[in-house]
């Protein structure tokens, strides 16, 4: 059996790395490199040819020192898939109530994508762990803030477009942690093996969440 979601982990770094369209082996590379760096939780999209196999592997690996989850989970087929391969939390890309209902009902952590209030709340509402604020690059950080006004119990992740430049603005604005995916795995450095500079990446954006990230608290 897999370890569960570990949230003093994630309340060290909230962040949530996604990878997307990596080949297993440089999945395999730079997973030591982002555990040595201080990141702690990551999610491997099932879009991702190999997903479920490279969950299974990184959570032999890396269990109970990373948190490893499932991406784009958009049907129950998906959803059942990623749980056959252990993943520790589920995250989408919207919000299917049966799913987030599912996850629920298993105890499993979920993050399903939700943008305007009356989304988000209703997601909340349904049990959800987090609220991944999708896309929230489009809008900018301000966006969370005027959420977080009404809805400052709701924790929020925003996903998509956030990168180094913006990351600390959208932990000021009230962010609970952030979603990253490219602008964190930069497939430059990763198509080049530039591994140092991977790290010097990875250290960057941990350096400026760290310096501006509140604690999360633990869900009740």
């Amino acid at each position: 059996m897999s370890p569960v979601f570990s949230w003093d982990l994630f309340r060290k770094m909230p962040v949530v790395g996604i990878i997307r369209h990596l080949d297993p082996e440089a999945v395999a590379t730079l997973l030591p490199l982002y555990l040595e760096c201080g990141l702690t939780t990551l999610e491997i999209t099932l879009n991702t040819p190999g997903a479920s196999s490279m969950i299974r592997e990184a959570l032999d690996q890396y269990g109970g020192q990373l948190n490893i989850g499932a991406g784009t989970v958009r049907t129950m087929a998906g959803l059942d898939e990623a749980l056959e391969a252990g993943a520790q939390f589920v995250v989408m890309p919207g919000l299917d109530e049966d799913i987030v209902t599912r996850c629920v009902a298993l105890g499993v952590p979920v993050f399903p994508g939700a943008f305007t209030p009356t989304e988000i709340q209703r997601a909340w509402n349904l049990g959800a762990s987090m609220v991944k604020v999708y896309p929230a690059g489009r809008i900018g950080p301000e966006y969370i803030r005027d959420l977080k006004a009404p809805l400052d119990d709701i924790l929020l992740l925003p996903t998509g477009g956030i990168d180094l430049q913006n990351v600390k603005e959208f932990m000021q604005a009230g962010a609970d942690g952030v979603g990253m995916g490219s602008q964190l795995f930069d497939k430059t450095l990763i198509k080049h093996q530039n591994w140092e500079g991977l790290k010097a990446h990875f250290r960057a954006v941990g350096d400026a969440v760290r310096g501006e990230s509140q604690p999360v608290p633990l869900p009740s």
